[in-house]
């Protein structure tokens, strides 16, 4: 079935009989190298893993003393968060701080945003979890049937897509649910504090007699599992009047979908790598009798062999994933997915504020699953350009080896570097990207930042695309001397794990910006 081909495990890809093509080598490289990270090569000793990056001379990172002044006595960051934003980009999070800044950096909380509206909002974002993780477990208890989801197009002004969950028997709006969704709206409007779904109301369907509740009281029970809902749907907020776009596609996933989802979510949620352990003492040290808990409430299995922390771990991750491929059903869940949610679980405590965060890093990192696979094909395409606009040596030996489109970087880009790096060092590679991303979100343009030589480079939503090219131009000496097939050069990419200087990378990269950037952003239009 086309719509779940890139979930499918290893034995579903092509035979390597059929005739070679850069797809075929590369997902069958991705799938079978999949503990081909750090955690394999080095010591779990957290203080092991600062190399060889660590030898550079850096300045500290944002200390919690530091973090503490940039906020106002009402709970807003001063200056808009542009000071916040320049210490991140240019030093990094102190390990400590993480689960209080990635929010803001995630667009889980407004850099605008005071202390009691991002309360007023956490509350909602934790019902709207569990009305999500309700109806996971309802969808697995039952036998057959299908479960809707209509996706709204807003028009291209927006850049969110909303979906409604809803039953089979769905029945109209009635005045209560109106109002309920009334309310919401009010309330996105008095705090825009709702992070990624900043522009989207919700209203949670209570029974099937048109009866509904806003913020109701969450309930485990069966009687409250089988009748929730979610409905999301859209504001009219910087809607275009003008448009013609279709307002609105129906789009079905049967439950066996579902189903398929849950499967390789459990079976790659038991492979995760345990490199987060020495980052989170709490979650490795966790209890028999918790991590067993846990794995029954998401009904894991096959988990005997595993330690509790790794077990509490696994549960966590299908948890937050099942809830994500009902919130964002287009893309659903596909391997690599686990490798950008675990680093996540490490440093946020509560899966409802975790999932909040995946969200807000899905909201970019999503193009790099699309089934249609434009996404990472139109990423790629800028590492070839950046490569060819730096290097033209390199990017004339790639073409005659048949590379130039840059397959061989697909891991790099699919999960952002964390097969490549140690989890701490991916740590600060992501906050750093995710500064930028937050930096342009918040309408924070070049003159915004210091003309320092560290930071004069632009924030871009394609920093990840420079660092990539950047760690190939690091290589183009062995490439160009020793390579003469793109297998060979996909072999030194893999090879490269546990060997980057992650500051290193991000000196060349800004570099490559500096240069480069407005040439590249003028070429290549964004996906949308």
């Amino acid at each position: 079935m086309k719509a779940l081909r890139r979930i499918q495990t290893k034995s579903s890809f092509p035979n390597p009989s059929s005739p070679s093509s850069p797809w075929t080598h590369l997902r069958s490289a991705f799938v079978i190298v999949t503990s081909s990270s750090p955690a394999s090569c080095s010591s779990s000793d957290p203080h092991r893993l600062k190399s060889p990056w660590s030898r550079r001379k850096r300045k500290k990172p944002l200390t919690l003393r530091r973090w503490r002044r940039f906020f106002t006595p009402e709970g807003r960051l001063r200056n808009g968060g542009v000071d916040l934003l320049k210490k991140v980009r240019s030093r990094g999070i102190d390990p400590s701080i993480r689960s209080e800044v990635w929010p803001f950096l995630l667009g889980v909380c407004d850099l605008n945003s005071s202390e009691e509206e991002r309360g007023a909002t956490r509350t909602w974002r934790r019902k709207v979890y569990e009305r999500l993780r309700r109806q996971c477990k309802r969808l697995q208890r039952q036998d057959s049937g299908t479960f809707k989801l209509n996706k709204i197009n807003k028009t291209s002004q927006d850049e969110h897509d909303s979906w409604s969950l809803a039953q089979d028997s769905d029945s109209s709006c009635s005045d209560d649910a109106c109002s309920a969704h009334e309310s919401l709206t009010s309330l996105k409007d008095n705090t825009e504090d709702i992070g990624y779904m900043s522009d989207v109301s919700c209203t949670l369907d209570r029974d099937y007699n048109g009866s509904r509740h806003l913020n109701s009281e969450s309930s485990d029970s069966d009687s409250s599992d089988e009748n929730d809902s979610v409905h999301v749907a859209p504001s009219s907020e910087g809607r275009d009047e003008n448009s013609t776009s279709p307002s609105s596609i129906y789009i079905s996933r049967t439950k066996e979908d579902f189903v398929t989802w849950q499967r390789i979510i459990r079976l790659d949620a038991l492979r995760a790598d345990t490199e987060w352990t020495p980052y989170s003492s709490s979650q490795a040290m966790v209890s028999e009798n918790r991590a067993r808990r846990a794995a029954d409430a998401v009904v894991l299995k096959d988990y005997s062999h595993l330690e509790p922390s790794k077990i509490f771990h696994a549960a966590r991750l299908v948890a937050v994933l099942e809830a994500y491929a009902l919130y964002d059903p287009e893309i659903g869940y596909c391997q690599g997915m686990s490798d950008l949610l675990s680093p996540i679980l490490s440093v946020i405590p509560d899966d409802y504020e975790a999932f909040w965060c995946f969200v807000g890093f899905m909201k970019k990192a999503r193009q790099n699953f699309r089934l249609d696979e434009v996404g990472i094909t139109r990423q790629l395409n800028i590492v070839s350009k950046i490569i060819k606009s730096k290097d033209s040596q390199l990017y004339k030996h790639l073409e005659k080896v048949k590379a130039e489109d840059c397959f061989f970087v697909y891991r790099m880009v699919l999960v952002m570097f964390r097969r490549e790096l140690t989890l701490e060092q991916t740590l600060y590679l992501w906050e750093v990207i995710w500064a930028d991303q937050a930096a342009i979100r918040a309408g924070m343009g070049k003159s915004s930042w210091s003309r320092r030589i560290k930071q004069r480079a632009p924030p871009t939503e394609d920093l990840l695309l420079y660092a990539v090219a950047a760690s190939v131009l690091q290589r183009r000496k062995v490439i160009i001397e020793k390579y003469y097939s793109m297998e060979e050069i996909l072999r030194e990419c893999h090879n490269m794990v546990g060997k980057l200087d992650v500051w290193k990378l991000l000196d060349d990269a800004h570099d490559l910006i500096v240069t480069l950037h407005a040439k590249i952003e003028h070429s290549n239009p964004k996906i949308v």
